[in-house]
């Protein structure tokens, strides 16, 4: 059995092995409500350089917990072992970038993140592929919404922080600039030895950008639970679990490939219960 994941150029025993020597980080069990809508977060744990994904359904609250986490929300309780948020230095991607700003793109990189603006680095591993260089005289009202997503990429990775919040990074994106975006963090997190939290709704970039998984239980809107981060093919049997859906790997691209409800592939992995899983 192995985990499905797109091939990239750290192994995942070469992760394992560096999440042993990276610094250990929690973060308390919390709830909170908003109108008729209650969110749990179970307490977990985490690590440098490691990226946690959120699975779950539109409405079970994977933006909120982004948000307390930052400080940006404070949470109703606070329970566990630690009963304090860390106070981390973070840095926040919303899921839509919106701006009115009149001045070019070259501007609000410079004002913003000047160092890594400048940085030749940075601009190799971040800002070359996901085409910034092209955008750079656009005014910002002008740009698409596409675009408006990868500058707000680059904004997010390019401020200095402990923690890395990245709400929805291929909204807006085509396929292609997806698979770009997902080894630009993925690059990005692992040089940085920084951890980050990363909600996705794209399946394949969840399951490249994974180390572990959070995912979301209940009923959208209004009664979800967050659970402790898991291992990516624990984390993704149990969530393809809710959604009675199987998966496997496409034989040519290895990438995942959801089975066709009741077809053979589908009916032989239900009835193991493995809903996430491929032989060797």
């Amino acid at each position: 059995m192995k985990i499905l994941h797109l091939e990239v150029a750290e192994t995942p025993q070469e992760s394992a092995e560096e999440s042993e020597t990276c610094a250990r980080h929690k973060y308390p069990s919390m709830t909170k409500t908003n109108g008729n809508f209650r969110l749990k977060v179970e307490e977990g744990e985490f690590t440098d350089s490691q990226i946690i994904v959120l699975l779950g359904e539109n409405g079970t609250g994977k933006s909120t917990f982004l948000q307390m986490l930052a400080g940006l929300m404070k949470p109703d309780s606070v329970e566990g072992s630690d009963s304090e948020i860390p106070d981390f230095k973070f840095s926040y991607k919303p899921p839509k970038m919106r701006t009115k700003f009149e001045c070019n793109e070259r501007s609000v990189l410079h004002t913003n993140i000047p160092d890594s603006y400048m940085d030749p680095q940075f601009v190799s591993n971040v800002m070359k592929p996901l085409l910034i260089e092209k955008l750079m005289d656009k005014k910002m009202v002008n740009l698409s919404c596409g675009e408006l997503q990868r500058v707000g990429l680059t904004l997010c990775l390019g401020k200095p922080a402990d923690l890395y919040l990245i709400d929805e990074p291929s909204a807006f994106l085509d396929s292609e600039q997806r698979i770009v975006a997902s080894k630009v963090i993925k690059r990005f997190i692992r040089q940085a030895k920084k951890p980050a939290f990363v909600v996705e709704h794209d399946f394949i970039m969840a399951t490249y950008l994974a180390d572990r998984v959070i995912v979301y239980e209940g009923e959208p809107s209004i009664d979800c639970v967050a659970t402790s981060p898991q291992s990516l093919l624990t984390g993704m049997n149990l969530f393809l679990s809710h959604l009675d859906i199987t998966c496997r790997r496409d034989p040519t691209n290895f990438r995942p490939r959801m089975n066709k409800h009741e077809s053979a592939e589908d009916l032989e992995q239900q009835s193991t219960g493995y809903h996430y899983y491929m032989d060797d």
